[in-house]
């Protein structure tokens, strides 16, 4: 591995989807949670609930062998009355799975879908906030405050891009467009996120988000599951 090597966080609530990963090295997730497709050379596994001890922390981790696209159905087909089971679903394949020691706590309670980090931030984290980048802690936070105000958005991890044209980002689409909001270089149609701004900044790029939403006739709305 290599220190610039991706690494994506998953969230497994249910003791079944644990049981798969370790007996047979595979996870599921939804193509809508990443339209442009993965690209992370690491998994790790946030266990949410149903694990006692384990509870609230990142315990495993596996490096990704390959991808496909399946349905839920084909993929857990004694559970083919689910109300997702016609849902496209990345299958990751995984190696060996691996104990991340000492592992990866949620100290703060923070609520977790899938985080993008890179394997230095990884391998050194013992906390959720370890994961985070500044640029990525400071979009997070616009993120859940849009989420606060009934905005749903796509955010995008410094470490997820596919390529290095800015930072991290924020898409909310609209019915006139997608709307970017970017901590990356200032580009014409995009709008800026001043990362060292603090509590200020974020309300201001809220409302300008906000207002550019309004310009481009509202945002479209889209049912994203977390996980199942």
């Amino acid at each position: 591995m290599y220190p610039e090597d991706r690494v994506l966080v998953g969230v497994i609530k249910r003791k079944r989807d644990l049981d798969l990963l370790q007996q047979q090295h595979w996870y599921r997730v939804p193509q809508g949670r990443a339209p442009k497709g993965i690209y992370a050379e690491y998994v790790a596994f946030f266990l949410s609930r149903a694990f006692k001890d384990l509870n609230g922390g990142i315990h495993y981790y596996a490096r990704r062998t390959g991808v496909e696209l399946a349905r839920r159905r084909d993929l857990l087909p004694d559970e083919a009355s689910h109300p997702r089971a016609d849902a496209v679903y990345y299958k990751l394949q995984l190696a060996e799975i691996r104990r991340k020691d000492p592992p990866v706590l949620n100290e703060k309670s923070r609520a977790i879908s899938f985080v993008y980090t890179t394997w230095d931030r990884f391998s050194a984290a013992r906390v959720i906030d370890d994961l985070y980048s500044e640029a990525d802690f400071y979009v997070d936070r616009v993120y859940h405050a849009l989420e606060r105000r009934g905005v749903r958005s796509e955010q995008v991890w410094e470490a997820s891009r596919s390529s290095d044209d800015g930072g991290a980002q924020i898409h909310v689409k609209c019915a006139r467009g997608t709307i970017i909001a970017t901590t990356g270089s200032p580009e014409e149609h995009r709008i800026p996120l001043p990362v060292s701004s603090g509590e200020k900044g974020i309300r201001a790029s809220v409302d300008t988000i906000l207002a550019a939403i309004r310009a481009h006739g509202g945002p479209l709305m889209a049912n994203l599951p977390i996980e199942g």
